[in-house]
């Protein structure tokens, strides 16, 4: 049987798609570093949708926050641009937070790789 496929998930996969072009191509902001929608949560009355980004590179909570802000500030603007590229009848309120998955899951892999590297340094020295 097939996986339930909603309508709202429909919506954030296309609003991703379109913002991931979007973005690049018309916010002008030099504040605005290189930007990865990751992903888009909207809600079940399609009246908000958080909008999951990352920024490549320098990840300083003071970049993140600047590029949240500038994002915040043109949310405005891009909702306006997705409502002439979707045949929607209204469009959600854009809100835009910091994706931690990412740098959190490249923490714990160096964390793994770490305890992996001590216990081959700790088997190989008693075992001999």
């Amino acid at each position: 049987m097939a996986k339930q496929y909603s309508r709202t998930q429909r919506i954030g996969d296309q609003i991703q798609r379109e913002l991931a072009t979007l973005i690049p191509r018309e916010i002008k902001d030099p504040r605005l570093g290189f930007i990865t929608v990751t992903g888009v949560d909207v809600s079940r009355d399609i009246s908000h949708a958080k909008v999951f980004i990352t920024v490549m590179g320098d990840n300083s909570p003071e970049v993140i926050k600047e590029n949240l802000t500038v994002l915040k500030d043109a949310a405005g603007y891009l909702r306006m641009l997705l409502g002439k590229a979707m045949k929607l009848r209204s469009l959600p309120a854009l809100h835009f937070h910091y994706d931690e998955s990412i740098t959190r899951g490249a923490h714990l892999s160096a964390l793994i790789e770490q305890a992996v590297s001590e216990d081959e340094r700790n088997t190989g020295s008693s075992g001999e």
